[in-house]
This record gives structure tokens, sequence and C-alpha cells, in this order.
């Protein structure tokens, strides 16, 4: 346990259907307790190799881990907002200094294998990051961010299904959890009215 937190509680999360919003997802019960998945500079370079933005965790600083802090708070803000509304000032400034920051370059080795390097790869990760908000959030899927409706998940992803009506975040986690206690619930209220006839 760390801080009363199982250490699954501080897994890292890529359900959200978008790296930007995955990097929002590294706070964890935002509607609870609110804790932190990126304690370290350490933890950010692991989030980084598990998103796929980096092939080896990077020497990370305690000041880019903080600059990671702030642009995903100010994105969570944004896509809470998502297609509904302006977005605050501030947040749109925090997103945009980012997305001006120059991106990872891509290299091509003999086999046709790309790789992403970048002179500050945590600023050039950041950068992706914050342009993927950009895209997110002035795009048609704008519309489409939703937040998990689990009544213990805060998590937002984009609904990509067909009709729209997408509800839980993970059909494995929170959206299995809610049809189960659905389920039970019936046969529970089913198994009353049989035994009051």
């Amino acid at each position: 346990m760390i801080d009363g937190l199982p250490p699954g509680e501080l897994r890292f999360l890529f359900i959200a259907g978008r790296p930007c919003l995955d990097l929002a997802a590294t706070v964890g019960e935002r509607w609870r307790r609110s804790f932190e998945r990126l304690r370290t500079p350490e933890d950010l370079g692991r989030w980084l190799v598990e998103a796929g933005m980096a092939g080896h965790p990077p020497a990370v600083e305690q000041a880019e881990l903080e600059a990671a802090r702030a642009l995903r708070d100010a994105i969570y803000r944004a896509a809470k907002l998502a297609g509904n509304g302006t977005l605050d000032a501030a947040d749109a400034a925090q997103i945009n200094r980012w997305a001006a920051a120059p991106p990872p370059a891509p290299r091509l080795d003999a086999r046709r294998r790309v790789s992403w390097t970048a002179e500050r790869p945590v600023e050039a990760a950041l950068a992706s990051i914050a342009r993927d908000a950009i895209d997110l959030l002035s795009g048609p899927l704008a519309k489409r961010v939703r937040e998990c409706a689990a009544e213990d998940c805060a998590l937002l992803f984009v609904d990509t299904s067909r009709p729209g009506r997408r509800r839980w975040c993970s059909m494995q986690g929170c959206g299995n959890r809610a049809k189960t206690t659905t389920y039970r619930r019936r046969q529970t209220s089913e198994a009353h009215e049989r035994s009051a006839k």
C-alpha cells in the first residue's frame, strides 16, 4: 500500500482513445480522493514509455513533471467542456504554449522501422500531447468526449461508437460492473415479486 492506495490504483490507464485524455487519467478518483499517479519524475518517464511516446524512460526533471501535471489539468478541464462552450483562457494558453514546442522527429532505420527522437524528449512528448488535445478539442470528435457514467469513475474518453451512446470508459471494467449490478437488482426484484405471490 502506498499512502493507503493499493498498487493497482497507481497503474496507468490507456483506455480513453486519445493520448491527451490518457494523460488526463493520471489523476485517479477525481470525484473523491483525487490521487496522483505521476508522483515522481520517474513515474512520468514510465508513463511516456507505456504510452508509446518513448522507447525507454527519459530522464525527467522535477520542473518537467510539474509542467506535465499543469498541461494534464488544463487538458482535463478543457475536455470536460469539449463541444459545450468556451474554454478557460488560461487552459487554452497552457495547451497552446506546449503545442508550439518542437515535437519529436521521426527516424527511419534500415528495416523501415520508425522511432521518434528529440533533443528534449519530455518536452517533445508534451508538445505532441498538446497538439493531440488541440486536434481533439477543435475537431468533430469534441462532441464525442464523454465522462464515464459509472458512479465511481470520472475518466474521460472519446466515444467512437457508431450511434454515439457509449456510457462507460471501458466495457471490461465500469461497463461490466454496471451491467452486473443491473442484472443482480433485476434478479433480486424478480425473486421478491415471486415470493410475494
